[in-house]
């Protein structure tokens, strides 16, 4: 695979159950997603788009084909090897924020630096300055309920920026948001693909975020089709 890939896909096929239960989900996926670019996975529910994200990330495997990431063959690793290479290259949003409702705003952020074995002073100053970047310097000794939503997005997108990961998967980013608090998101999270030159992976029904990708890529019956 070409250095230059982040993310390389081919032949990819997931299908679900056995004989003629069996449910076919992708097919023949085939994708290259390159440094810096911002792309949205677009579908109506049930296309597969969350199914295909997990796969990208290692988090699930398909049924047949290969899939690299930063020219690792996550097709031939096993859990604990996805797992480390994740830890040290990936970043992840969720729709539900999955913030750990015991710790801290500063404490959320830097739990994954932690994880990778960074000391607690290295890993606090940058989280406590991602939060500050985020406006949240005031928040930072609050727990995730006491923050409003748009407050507990901003602390797990320092969080998967934390580390300045080359490649960032996010799951309906803006989906639990109003529609001013999750502009405002966006705004964040193409400013930061920007600013430290990651690549953003977005699952989303939202076709005013799509919009701002780079490349919309839309699952229709298992099959991915890139739009103009």
């Amino acid at each position: 695979m070409p250095a230059e890939n982040i993310l390389e896909v081919h032949r990819l096929s997931k299908s679900v159950g056995q004989g003629e239960h069996q449910l076919s989900i992708l097919t023949g996926v085939e994708l290259v997603v390159k440094p810096a670019e911002t792309i949205a996975l677009i579908g109506e529910s049930g296309s597969g788009k969350s199914t295909l994200l997990g796969i990208l990330a290692g988090l699930d495997d398909g049924s047949e084909g290969e899939v690299m990431m930063l020219g690792q063959p996550l097709h031939k690793m096993d859990e604990e090897q996805r797992a480390e290479l994740r830890a040290k290259h990936v970043g992840f949003v969720f729709q539900s924020f999955m913030l750990v409702p015991t710790l801290n705003a500063v404490e959320n952020v830097q739990l994954p630096a932690l994880l990778r074995g960074e000391s607690d002073r290295q890993s606090r100053d940058r989280a406590t300055q991602l939060l500050e970047q985020l406006g949240l310097g005031q928040r930072l000794s609050h727990l995730p309920a006491q923050l409003s939503g748009g407050e507990q997005q901003r602390v797990a997108l320092a969080r998967a920026f934390n580390g300045r990961p080359p490649l960032l998967f996010a799951d309906e980013p803006t989906g639990n948001l109003d529609r001013k608090t999750g502009d405002r998101i966006a705004d964040l999270l193409f400013s930061m693909n920007r600013d430290f030159g990651t690549t953003l992976v977005l699952v989303t029904h939202d076709e005013q975020l799509a919009a701002r990708c780079g490349r919309r890529l839309r699952l229709r019956d298992g099959k991915l089709w890139e739009e103009s």
